[in-house]
C-alpha cells in the first residue's frame, strides 16, 4: 500500500525542526507508525515482543544518540515518556524524539504530563480530503479569516459516494482493503479493542460483553446528546438491576483511553452573549464506519432509512454523515490551530451542529444537512446565531451533499462536504 500523505504531515514538517519532542497520539490503525517511521533514524517498536522486552529491561536504550529517535507505542513502557521529558530538560536538540501512542496508560502507570516539553499532536482516521474523493475548492482557513469570501466549485460526489465513504472507513488499512474484506476487518478491529488493546494498556475489563454493548449503544447514539442514563438502558436491555452510573462511566473512560470515543464538547462563549446553553457533549466514535458496523448498517439499509433514529424524521445516515463532517473538520481545524465543538440550548430550541473556534475565540458556525437542495429552514439556526453574536461569528456554512458550492443571498455559504479542504 502506497503511503498517502496526511494533514498531520504538514504539522510535523513545520514543528520537527523547531521542537525536541513530539508525541503523535490517536486510535490504533490511524497511521501513526507509518507517518513517524519515515522521519526517524532510530525506531523502537514496543509492540514487537523482542524490542519490548529489551526496552522494558533497560528503558535508557531510547536515549542512545540518534538524530531522530521514534518510540512507537510508548505507553507500553511508560517510563520512556519521563526519560524523554528529562532529556528535553537537559537540552535535547530539535527533532530529537518522536513518540506515538494509541492508549493512555493506566492511572497507576501514568507519567508526568510532559507539558511544556513534549508537544502532542492528535492523528485521526483519514478525513474526506485526505481520501482524495474530490479536489477541495473551499478553504477552511480562508473561511476562518471572515469577510464572507467567495466560495465556488462543483463536484460529482453524490449521496451514494458519501455513504460508501462512511462504510469504507478512514483507517488506511481498512479503507485500502478490498471492499468485501472491509466488514471483516472492522469486526476484527472492534473485537481487538475489547480483547487486546484495552488490557494491553493496563486496564481491567471484567465484563467484555458489557463493554461491547456499551460501545454499540454509543455508536447508535452518534451525533446526539443522549444522556448516559439512556445509553445505559440501551446497552443493558435485559439487565435488572442496571449497572451503576459509576460502572457506566468506567466503560466510557476505558473506550476514551484508547481514543475510540471522541465526544464533541459543548461550546460556551467566553465573552457571554448567550444564556442557558447545554453542556452535554455530542457522541461520536473516532470513525463513523465503526458506528455503522456496530449497528449492522449497510449501504442499502442506510439509503432505505433503516437504523437507530435520532428523533423526528431524521435517519441514521444523517447522523453518520454529520459524524464524517465532524471527523473531517477536526482534522482541518487542527492544522489551523482551531478547536471544534457544538452548540445547543438547554431546552433544545436552538442547535448548531459544529462550531470551529479560532485562537482569538471568534467562531465559524456549521450546519450539516443530508441533502442536495437547501430549504430556508436549513439555515435558520445559522442566521439565529449570527444575529445573536454578530461580533463573534465570522461566517456561517451549510455543509451538504449537493453538487455546487455557492453563497446565498442571506450570506450563508453552502458547501458540499467533498469540496471542503485546508
Amino acid at each position: 500500500m502506497t503511503y498517502s500523505r496526511r494533514l498531520v504531515d504538514n504539522q510535523l514538517d513545520t514543528l520537527l525542526p523547531l521542537l525536541p519532542a513530539i508525541a503523535v497520539e490517536g486510535a490504533k490503525g490511524v497511521g501513526k507508525t507509518e507517518t513517524a517511521t519515515g522521519r526517524a533514524t532510530q525506531t523502537y517498536a514496543l509492540d514487537d515482543p523482542t524490542t519490548f522486552a529489551m526496552v522494558e529491561a533497560t528503558p535508557e536504550l531510547v536515549l542512545r544518540e540518534s538524530p531522530t529517535t521514534f518510540i512507537d507505542e510508548w505507553q507500553r513502557v511508560p517510563s520512556t515518556w519521563d526519560l524523554v521529558r528529562r532529556a528535553v530538560d537537559r537540552g535535547a536538540p530539535p527533532g530529537r524524539f518522536l513518540l506515538a501512542g494509541s492508549a493512555s496508560p493506566a492511572p497507576q502507570a501514568r507519567p508526568h504530563s510532559g507539558a511544556g516539553r513534549i508537544v502532542r499532536l492528535m492523528m485521526r482516521p483519514m478525513s474526506l480530503p485526505e481520501r482524495g474523493v474530490a479536489v477541495p475548492t473551499v478553504s477552511l482557513a480562508t473561511l476562518l479569516e471572515g469577510g464572507a469570501p467567495d466560495v465556488g466549485g462543483r463536484t460529482t460526489v453524490t449521496l451514494d459516494t458519501y455513504t460508501a465513504e462512511i462504510l469504507s472507513s478512514g483507517f488506511p488499512g481498512i479503507r485500502f482493503a478490498l471492499p468485501n474484506a472491509r466488514p471483516f476487518l472492522l469486526d476484527s478491529y472492534l473485537d481487538r479493542l475489547v480483547d487486546h488493546d484495552i488490557p494491553e494498556a493496563g486496564h481491567q475489563v471484567r465484563r467484555p460483553g458489557a463493554l461491547t454493548q456499551w460501545l454499540t449503544a454509543m455508536g447508535a447514539a452518534t451525533a446526539t446528546t443522549a444522556s448516559y442514563a439512556s445509553l445505559l438502558t440501551a446497552a443493558t436491555p435485559g439487565d435488572d438491576p442496571k449497572p451503576s452510573k459509576v460502572t457506566a462511566m468506567a466503560y466510557r473512560d476505558l473506550l476514551a483511553s484508547i481514543w475510540v470515543l471522541e465526544p464533541l464538547p459543548a461550546w460556551s462563549p467566553h465573552l457571554g452573549g448567550l444564556k442557558y446553553l447545554g453542556q452535554s457533549p455530542k457522541h461520536h466514535l473516532v470513525d463513523p464506519a465503526l458506528a455503522a458496523r456496530l449497528v449492522g448498517a449497510t449501504a442499502q439499509s442506510l439509503v432505505r432509512g433503516d437504523g437507530p433514529r435520532r428523533g423526528g424524521e431524521d435517519v441514521f445516515l444523517g447522523a453518520l454523515f454529520e459524524s464524517l463532517a465532524v471527523q473531517t473538520l477536526r482534522c482541518l481545524a487542527q492544522t489551523a490551530g482551531a478547536k471544534v465543538s457544538h452548540l445547543r440550548t438547554q431546552g433544545g430550541d436552538h442547535e448548531v451542529d459544529i462550531i470551529v473556534q479560532r485562537p482569538d475565540l471568534k467562531i465559524l458556525a456549521f450546519e450539516v444537512k443530508l441533502g442536495s437542495t437547501v430549504r430556508p429552514s436549513d439555515v435558520t439556526q445559522l442566521t439565529w446565531l449570527r444575529d445573536q453574536l454578530p461580533d463573534l461569528v465570522v461566517d456561517t456554512v451549510l455543509l451538504n451533499t449537493g453538487p455546487e458550492a455557492y453563497r446565498r443571498r442571506d450570506g450563508v455559504a453552502v458547501v458540499p462536504l467533498a469540496l471542503l479542504g485546508v
